[in-house]
């Protein structure tokens, strides 16, 4: 059979903009020959839908719209996407209402034929609040032209008990499929990407297709929703190899014949991380613009390492007209703050402005001087200097209409070496989900070609230069010594005693990060959303922001 697998764009909510997209991708499908043409998971009404999925009238408004679709696709080509499906046992069975589903559209008509089992609840999942598991999944089965498709709803997709060394549900829908008769198995699938991620669900596919001996088609969601990034990836496999090497970041469509499935042969090739960061946040910040309708991003350039990867890779998403940097020196910026400042933004050719901070926080100073009195200067002092820069950044953005990018990475998140309403400020953090160590990683790689972030940037030693002669290594150690550490007690929740084994750092001051990282979750939990490229990322996590535990 000659299938489509059709990996789109999809926008939440937007039940018009979704439809077009699928009416004009089986266009393509149909002019090519396809017998039958395959879209995501919930590619009507977007991944994941949240709580439009209580509202009443959504609901009403998604079932128009996909009667609709049904009359606007080509009416002799079967196409299979993703749902919203009642749950007519709910008032019964005292389940919820509804079901994640798989929908047939055919002459017109829309047939829901099959329903995912297995609903994943955690990290950035909660399906398990709208939704209603399926109980019987050998039932997912459709036939056409004579042949029997399984049909699989993303996590359905990840449970083999052969591959998976633990296994986090009792069935495996693909292998009830596959014993109820399909000829080939299709997994529509909305699966956010993350580092690595892309390398193991190739893996995972390519281990079925081997071991129940049928092509696996798999098509996934592409694009950005604020915090995830869906990456497409999708794949065709048999127990030979893949069909065609899969595209990421970008829509596209691939006509496959299952028949044909002993020739391919092609094999996955891995990018390197630094790439794959790129690519990602590029997309977070694109589609995050376009999704809420902007064109333009401002961002406070320190001459740092961190503001001018955010810079690049603005510029990279908007282009270089629609990024606007400013510096804003205090008494306590050295000189090369501001001329590494400049030199970037002349490498990157934006907009640029030097706003002086100096005025604004002696007249902090001066007004905060008799409630400042009796103490010596401190925290409160230095971190005038960052809020004076919050509020500069605001106030061009509500008077150019640019969002403003947070330039915070994730280790100073970590132990809490960010300030509130100061640099944490702004519409979305593009590399709070990346490591200093691989803030620089991705700073060479952006350098690839031609210099784009100075030099002197990504060698000088890191400062928020909020007192004279501060560097960041006065309180911490150096990051190279620093991210193993919060790697394992942030991303892996090792034990601080199993953290300083491994790494030989001594355990009260490992004690000691992990304070800070549980001291800062009150900060976490008002930053700006996170574009997620880790399996860990602040997005997804569920710490107590008040609590009183502590680990020595």
């Amino acid at each position: 059979m000659r299938v489509a697998l059709c990996q789109i764009d999809t926008t939440v909510g937007d039940l018009a903009g979704n439809s077009a997209r699928i009416v004009a991708f089986a266009q393509r499908a149909k002019a090519q020959g396809a017998e039958l043409a395959v879209f995501p998971e919930l590619a009507l009404c977007g991944y994941p839908p949240e709580d439009l999925l209580v509202r009443p009238e959504f609901l009403r408004a998604h079932d128009r719209a996909l009667a609709s679709l049904a009359e606007a696709v080509p009416h002799d080509l079967p196409v299979l996407m993703g749902c919203v499906a009642e749950n007519k046992h709910a008032r019964a069975t005292g389940g919820r209402p509804l079901h994640n589903a798989a929908v047939w559209l055919q002459g017109g008509k829309a047939r829901i034929v099959a329903r995912k089992s297995l609903l994943p609840t955690y990290d950035v999942f909660d399906e398990g609040r709208y939704f209603e598991p399926w109980r019987e999944p050998a039932k997912n089965i459709v036939e056409h032209a004579g042949t029997r498709i399984g049909v699989v709803i993303c996590e359905d997709g990840w449970n083999d008990e052969e591959f998976f060394a633990e296994r986090q549900y009792p069935i495996d829908p693909v292998q009830e499929v596959v014993r109820a008769g399909a000829e080939f198995v299709v997994n529509i699938s909305a699966s956010p990407w993350n580092l690595g991620k892309d390398a193991f669900r190739g893996r995972m596919v390519a281990f079925a297709a081997r071991r129940h001996g049928v092509p696996m088609l798999y098509a996934n969601l592409v694009g950005g929703n604020i915090t995830l990034q869906f990456d497409g990836g999708t794949l065709a496999v048999s127990r030979n190899g893949f069909a065609f090497v899969p595209v990421q970041w970008e829509e596209a469509m691939h006509v496959i014949d299952t028949k044909q499935h002993l020739d391919w042969s092609e094999q996955l090739v891995e990018r390197p991380a630094p790439e794959m960061h790129w690519r990602a946040i590029v997309q977070g910040v694109r589609d995050h613009a376009q999704k809420f309708g902007l064109q333009k991003a401002v961002l406070g350039l320190s001459g740092g390492i961190d503001s001018a990867v955010v810079a690049a890779l603005a510029v990279d998403a908007l282009g270089k007209e629609n990024v606007a940097g400013i510096a804003m020196p205090s008494r306590f910026s050295s000189h090369h703050s501001v001329t590494d400042a400049r030199e970037l933004a002349s490498n990157l050719g934006i907009e640029f402005h030097v706003i002086p901070i100096e005025p604004v926080h002696s007249a902090f100073e001066k007004s905060l001087a008799h409630v400042f009195t009796g103490g010596s200067t401190g925290l409160a002092e230095e971190n005038l200097q960052s809020r004076v820069r919050g509020a500069t950044l605001m106030a061009f953005s509500n008077k150019r209409g640019h969002a403003v990018l947070t330039t915070g990475n994730k280790s100073e998140c970590a132990v809490g070496y960010c300030t509130l309403y100061g640099d944490t400020c702004g519409a979305l953090a593009p590399i709070a989900d990346l490591w200093k160590t691989e803030v620089w990683e991705l700073a060479r790689f952006l350098n690839r070609v031609e210099v784009r972030i100075p030099v002197n940037s990504i060698d000088k030693p890191p400062s928020a230069e909020l007192r004279p002669g501060q560097l960041d290594t006065d309180s911490l150690p150096p990051y190279s010594e620093l991210d193993p550490v919060l790697r394992m007690l942030v991303e892996q929740e090792l034990p601080v005693g199993e953290v300083a084994s491994r790494t030989g750092m001594a355990r009260e001051r490992v004690a000691d990060l992990f304070a800070k990282v549980q001291a800062a979750e009150f900060k976490r939990y008002q930053y700006p959303p996170t574009i997620r490229v880790s399996g860990h990322c602040w997005e997804g996590r569920c710490a107590p922001v008040s609590h009183r535990y502590r680990e020595r």
